[in-house]
Formats: structure tokens, sequence, C-alpha cells
């Protein structure tokens, strides 16, 4: 396989059609027609399922997909960083991470980083801890936050000096939003709505004194934000972290922590015997100083 056959395989994946995937890649529609039955012949396996309207991938086309995005993404990546610059420091840093407001702290050495040289660019990437530690280690990100008891110990790591405070996202008419903090029997009879993260947490079950089958989740999600909006049209109570979603103002929402308290600290991890580009490298640095 090529990377350019690559290319114009996600391309076809993506337009469902050879013909709008040969317009977008300014290709001939026979030409491209041809690649594809190469590339499953290469393969040995049918990768798409022809309809009369559209292309979809069979399971095999499905893995191919998402190898290839990740094939193309690195070797972007390396691409970049092998040609940047070496007489002034540039280049571009990865770094993933699930949502918390600790990440404010990586905004402050990115802001630093970016004062001192303007020709590094950050990339962001959000998703669970398991999301981020498997782009960690194919090499699609240099850096992942990770919000313990997330276990980092085969990284190279440093815990951030902040922490993540759990409480509950509710509306503010709510009867529980008269309360200070929130317990776990206060809980115990109502709808729920889990972050997929904070539903398989030990530390989360515990709290609660019941295992989570017995509680009443309503609905899961990965992005608090949307979880925010269930809330706000009142199909329940989110338990999430605080500082993500702004309650004050005219905010329809308010935030009360749980009791007894429940905090979570969060690391910065990377591979070990990593070779940084020297961007990452200032970043590290920069970030140790700010700790």
């Amino acid at each position: 396989m090529e990377l350019r056959e690559l290319k114009y395989f996600l391309a076809v994946a993506r337009e469902e059609s050879i013909s709008k995937a040969a317009e977008a890649l300014f290709i001939t529609q026979p030409n491209l027609s041809r690649q594809m039955q190469n590339l499953e012949k290469q393969l040995g396996r049918s990768l798409f399922i022809r309809g009369s309207r559209k292309i979809t991938l069979t399971e095999a086309g499905k893995l191919l997909y998402k190898r290839a995005e990740e094939i193309i993404e690195l070797y972007d990546k390396t691409e970049s960083e092998l040609s940047a610059p070496i007489t002034e420091l540039s280049g571009d840093i990865y770094i993933g991470g699930g949502e918390s407001h600790v990440m404010s702290l990586i905004a402050k050495a990115a802001h630093s980083i970016q004062e001192q040289y303007p020709d590094v660019r950050f990339h962001l990437f959000s998703g669970d801890s398991g999301t981020i530690s498997e782009r960690l280690d194919k090499g699609l990100i240099d850096f992942g936050i990770f919000i313990e008891p997330f276990d980092v110990s085969k990284y190279d790591y440093m815990r951030l000096p902040l922490y993540d405070t759990w409480g509950v996202l509710m509306r503010k008419d709510c009867p529980l939003a008269e309360k200070e903090s929130i317990l776990p029997e206060d809980l115990w009879d109502k709808p729920l709505i889990l972050s997929r993260q904070a539903h398989g947490k030990n530390m989360i079950s515990e709290w609660f004194r019941k295992d989570m089958v017995e509680l009443n989740v309503v609905a899961t999600g990965n992005l608090l934000y949307n979880m925010s909006l269930l809330v706000e049209e009142g199909v329940g109570y989110a338990l999430c972290l605080d500082k993500i979603i702004r309650t004050d103002g005219n905010s329809n929402l308010c935030f009360r922590p749980l009791n007894p308290e429940l905090i979570s600290h969060l690391n910065i991890a990377w591979k070990k015997y990593q070779v940084f580009p020297k961007c990452a490298e200032v970043f590290l640095k920069k970030l140790q100083d700010l700790i």
C-alpha cells in the first residue's frame, strides 16, 4: 500500500461515491475506480459495498479506514517535525486530554511559548483516558493529560499541581440546588447523567456506596457540554467535574460539590524514551517552570 492509495481510499469512504471522490481529488473516475480495485486485490479483501446510490464500507474497510487515518496523521506529523527550520524554534505540539479546568495550566504554558516563539503551533485533542492513551502509544500525540486513578506507570509523567473536584450539575430550580453539597443518598433515586469515563471508575461507585448497576443512569456521554444540554432540559443530574460548564450569570444551571469530597489529581504523561522535537522539549521545560 502507498500513501496515495490510502488517501484515495479515505476520500472514497468520506464521499461515499467514486465520482464525488474523483472530483474532489482532481483525477478521473476510471483511474480512481481502478486504484481502489487494485487496493482490494493487494489486500485480498473487499473494502466497499457498492450500492446503487452510495458506497459503504465492509468490516475490512472500516478497519482500514481507522488505520489509514492514523497512518496519514502520523505521516503528516512526522513530516511537519522534520521540515521545521533548524535555525529557529518552530513546529507542532500535539496534546490530548479530557475536559478539565486544569487544562488552563497547559494554556498558560502554550501562551508563554507562543509569545517567545510565534511559529510554534499547538494541536489539542479531546477524549477519554483510553482514547488518549491509544493515541499516545501510537505517536499521534506528544503528551497526554490523564485524570487519576488512570494508571500512567508505563509512561514518564509529571503530576500537575491542580486538581478537579467532583460534583453534580443540575438546574437551579431543582430541590437539590438548595443544598450546599450533595450526599450519596441524595442521588440514589435520581435520574443520573454520567460521563463514560466516570461510569467505569471504582471511586465513583465507592462514593455512592452502591454498585453502578443499582443507580438510575438515564444517559452517558463523553463531552460535558452536550451532557449539560440534557441537564438543562430536565433529563437528569450530571455527575461531573467543576469549572468546565459556566453556571454564573444567566445560566439556568448550578454546580454542587459531593459530600464527602471527591477529587481527582491529573498527570501529564509522555512515552518513555520519547525523542521529542525541540519545540516539545521547550514546552515541557516551560510547564515544569510553571509548576
